[in-house]
């Protein structure tokens, strides 16, 4: 007659082994994560240390990683000069615009193909977001030929003007702002739009009332996204304006802080750690809406 014979410390053996891969999944994941934040905290904590430093220090060439005589001269002059307080003004209003304009294309257009469902609603929904892969380096020189025939036709002075931008930027912000709406209104329960349609609610009333207020972590991802665009790009200012006064903040701390040959690296560091700190605020403050909104189309109903 044969016994059965229960092996009580298997599944203890088994809670062991399960700990101790989770224990070296979790010391994995620490070790990468450092490496992330070394390899992408350097950049800026170089740029804050020589921000700090005078040009005298930076080119005596000594130790790069640390700041013998520290001063704040590069911060005043900047923040004191007229030419970059113009480049951070131009960069600010033609952010705040393009926002607008991009808020008030995409969410209506957004709202439409994924709501209003149409003939070719999807392959539309598709080509939208295929512009917005096409990059600005092959954009640029198309749109600079139907300014100046624009202008010519007209006589309305289109280039160098940062004015221009805000026509030039939704270009980019709009293809992708919407792509993120399309995918945040489609996860949204359809009860919701059709109860209001019973109602006698208007295609635009049940845009405005229902789908923006539920749909509000959406909206601050696209903002956020259309502003950062907005504010770091450097590509299109470079060639639609010259002129020091149209200049934008990228553009402006390149081209005046670089002469010839010449490097102002303490100012130039001071000046793009000051032109990154609006979005940096930004994302500290609108951090989980931007990620509740860019992981919304993953899932739906």
């Amino acid at each position: 007659m044969s016994t059965l014979v229960i092996d009580k410390a298997g599944p203890t053996r088994k809670l062991g082994s399960m700990s101790r891969d989770r224990a070296w999944a979790l010391r994995w994941s620490y070790f990468f994560l450092v490496l992330f934040a070394i390899f992408f905290l350097t950049p800026p904590v170089y740029m804050l240390i020589t921000s700090l430093k005078s040009s005298a220090e930076i080119s005596a060439a000594t130790n790069p990683w640390w700041v013998f005589h520290p001063t704040l001269s590069n911060y005043v002059e900047l923040l004191t000069s007229n030419q970059f307080l113009r480049f951070f003004w131009n960069s600010s209003i033609i952010s705040i615009v393009v926002v607008i304009v991009t808020m008030l294309i995409s969410i209506p257009a957004a709202f439409a193909l994924a709501r209003m469902k149409f003939w070719g609603s999807a392959t539309l929904a598709t080509g939208v977001f295929l512009t917005y892969l096409i990059p600005d380096s092959l954009l640029f020189i198309p749109l600079f030929k139907m300014l100046a025939m624009i202008q010519d036709f007209t006589g309305i002075t289109l280039l160098n003007r940062w004015y221009v931008l805000v026509f030039i930027y939704p270009t980019l912000t709009v293809p992708f702002c919407t792509w993120i709406m399309i995918g945040y209104f489609a996860s949204i329960p359809k009860e919701l739009d059709e109860a209001a349609i019973i109602d006698g609610a208007s295609w635009l009333q049940t845009l405005l009332r229902i789908f923006i207020p539920v749909a509000l972590p959406g909206l601050i991802a696209a903002t956020i996204f259309a502003f950062t665009v907005s504010w770091a790009q450097f590509l299109y200012p470079l060639v639609f304006t010259t002129s020091v006064d149209q200049l934008v903040l990228p553009v402006g701390i390149t081209t005046t802080l670089i002469k010839g040959d010449v490097f102002n690296w303490g100012q130039i560091m001071t000046g793009a750690l000051l032109g990154a700190a609006p979005p940096l605020i930004i994302y500290a403050f609108l951090m989980d809406y931007y990620i509740a909104g860019l992981t919304a189309g993953a899932t739906k109903g």
